[in-house]
Formats: C-alpha cells, sequence, structure tokens
C-alpha cells in the first residue's frame, strides 16, 4: 500500500471532511463498488493525495474543476502524475464538469479502464511468471536421467 509523510495524512482527513460536489457525488457511486471494485478517498500517496483510488489495481482517478486549468495546477497536476508514474500507479483524469452531467456515463467509463487495467496487468504477471520458469531438463546437460538413476 503506498502512503505518505504524517502531514499528507493529516491533509488526505481533513480533505476527506471537506470534499468538493463532484468528489462527493462519485464517492457516493464508488462506494457501491462498481464492477466490484473497492475505492479508496484522499488517499494519501508521497506527498500528494489522490481524490480516489484502488489498490488491486494501481489506479488513481484525479476529479478535475476549474482550479486545474490554472498554471499552478497544471504544475501541481503534472508532478503528482509523474510520481504517481514512477510508484506504477496509472492517473485517470475525469472533467468535474462530466461527473456534474452525466454521473453514469463516468462510472461505465472508470469500470471499463479498470477492466483494461486488470487485463494488462494480468498479462504482465502472466508474462513475468513465463520469464522465470525454469524448465526442469537442460538440453545442454545432455540427456535426462533414466527412471531410477536420479
Amino acid at each position: 500500500m503506498i502512503t505518505g509523510p504524517s502531514g499528507a495524512v493529516k491533509l488526505a482527513r481533513k480533505l476527506r471532511s471537506e470534499m468538493t460536489l463532484p468528489e462527493g457525488l462519485l464517492w457516493r457511486e464508488l462506494r457501491k463498488r462498481p464492477g466490484g471494485l473497492k475505492f479508496r478517498r484522499q488517499h494519501p500517496s508521497g506527498a500528494f493525495v489522490i481524490d480516489f483510488y484502488c489498490a488491486a489495481l494501481k489506479l488513481a482517478i484525479e476529479v478535475d474543476g476549474f482550479a486545474h486549468g490554472t498554471a499552478e495546477g497544471i504544475k501541481r497536476d503534472t508532478a503528482k502524475s509523474h510520481f504517481l508514474r514512477s510508484q506504477g500507479i496509472a492517473t485517470l483524469r475525469v472533467p468535474a464538469k462530466a461527473v456534474l452531467e452525466d454521473m453514469e456515463l463516468v462510472v461505465r467509463r472508470i469500470v471499463q479502464v479498470c477492466d483494461e487495467r486488470a487485463a494488462r496487468l494480468a498479462g504482465a504477471d502472466r508474462d513475468r511468471l513465463e520469464n522465470l520458469r525454469v524448465p526442469l531438463h537442460h538440453p545442454a546437460d545432455g540427456p535426462p536421467p533414466r527412471g531410477g538413476e536420479e
């Protein structure tokens, strides 16, 4: 599990009680575990706080309102995205306007992205396991021993 310094943890606790309207509305839907997935809200991650986080898929969901369109907001979001990527966490950015206008579509898209990420991670795990497999017999060492000669 990824976490942060005590300052980030305190900030996350504070932000949980001060969620924006779009964050609060999306949280009402995500806590129902769409697609069978568990999400955390205002999750500390290093020096940052992620709006929503699915630990099973290492996926961060950020709700971007008007503050994210400013120069400072863009700079902060870029730094956060780089940090999360360095930790192996993918980021899905959702416009706050989309949350307010069509919640059903937003939740369907989140589940779709989660399904795609789960398939990608499963493929990566399968490839990693196949690379770790070592055959019991190495042809360069000659023929395998006959039964009873091990």
